[in-house]
């Protein structure tokens, strides 16, 4: 298993992906290889100072960056051997399984969907984060970022697409999905949220309960999976984001809000490409980085992109 991390990502590479990086090989068994995408004298120079070995990792050079204010489509053509785009032409050619960057998540997103492209009969990709739940379960929300207006088609397909990463990611048989709205009544909430409703009820194979509100969430009452579009979905990241942040200023101690950290988790996957991609979070440092990495090599070894292409 290949799997290529963007080094010239985020606002404290490259040494931070770096420190990262070796950390994550402890994930990492003599099956895989971590390849390292980005300055080589810089990556070399950061090895040396850690005393790391450089054979422990593949490195491809990339001679420019993408950076964190660049427009993304304007800038992803312009820079053809930057990190990201090295990156996903290295997926795109079949040379990796999985691809991690905690850079430009515009580049990464049009990174995607000029090379490896959208699953044929995917109508929009989806940003898929993780919302743990008080009774101990990892559940799922999306989109949480790439449209923040859907169609009701498009969040009919969020719930498919949702199911099939907690099955096959999380490990939940059957699970359930929920509308995420003002209220549990069908005539609830906007002409497309109702519409959607209509479409998930009488989807075929779909585990739908209905319209959830946003006091379910977190707890032993939210579904598996939670589908709203873009907008709502990042306000409801970010909102858990905060509540940790909140108890760790306040020097509160509790396991339950610990796994609010996103720290813990790593990145964000795009769901309905033709690759195994994660996201990370701009402000990554060495953890984050770390775990990122381990989540982008779960991903490949569980290979969604083609479980979704099995089913769509």
């Amino acid at each position: 298993m290949r799997i290529g991390l963007d080094v010239m990502g985020g606002d404290f590479a490259p040494d931070a992906i770096i420190e990262g990086a070796v950390d994550s090989l402890k994930f990492f068994t003599e099956d895989d290889r971590l390849v390292l995408i980005g300055d080589k004298v810089a990556i070399l120079r950061k090895l040396e100072e850690m005393m790391v070995n450089p054979s422990m990792f593949d490195i491809v050079h990339a001679s420019q960056v993408i950076e964190m204010a660049d427009h993304p489509a304007k800038i992803f053509p312009q820079k053809p051997d930057s990190s990201i785009a090295v990156g996903y032409g290295m997926l795109k050619a079949g040379e990796l399984d999985g691809f991690a960057s905690a850079g430009n998540t515009g580049a990464m997103l049009v990174g995607a969907s000029v090379t490896v492209k959208l699953i044929p009969g995917v109508l929009r990709p989806a940003l898929a984060a993780i919302l743990p739940c008080i009774d101990n379960r990892n559940c799922l929300i999306l989109d949480v970022g790439i449209n923040p207006d859907c169609k009701p088609e498009v969040l009919l397909q969020y719930g498919i697409l949702g199911s099939i990463y907690a099955e096959h990611v999380l490990g939940i048989k059957n699970p359930s999905v929920g509308l995420l709205n003002i209220g549990e009544e069908e005539s609830k909430g906007t002409p497309a949220i109702k519409a959607a409703h209509e479409l998930m009820k009488d989807q075929a194979g779909l585990n739908f309960a209905g319209n959830i509100e946003g006091n379910s969430l977190f707890r032993e009452t939210m579904t598996d999976v939670v589908v709203c579009d873009g907008f709502v979905g990042n306000v409801v990241l970010k909102q858990g984001e905060a509540f940790h942040k909140i108890y760790k200023l306040r020097n509160l101690k509790d396991d339950y809000f610990d796994r609010l950290d996103w720290e813990n988790i790593g990145g964000t996957p795009i769901i309905g490409i033709n690759a195994n991609v994660i996201i990370g979070h701009g402000i990554s440092k060495r953890r984050p980085i770390m775990n990122m990495l381990r989540q982008t090599r779960e991903f490949a070894y569980v290979n969604l992109a083609q479980k979704i292409k099995e089913v769509i």
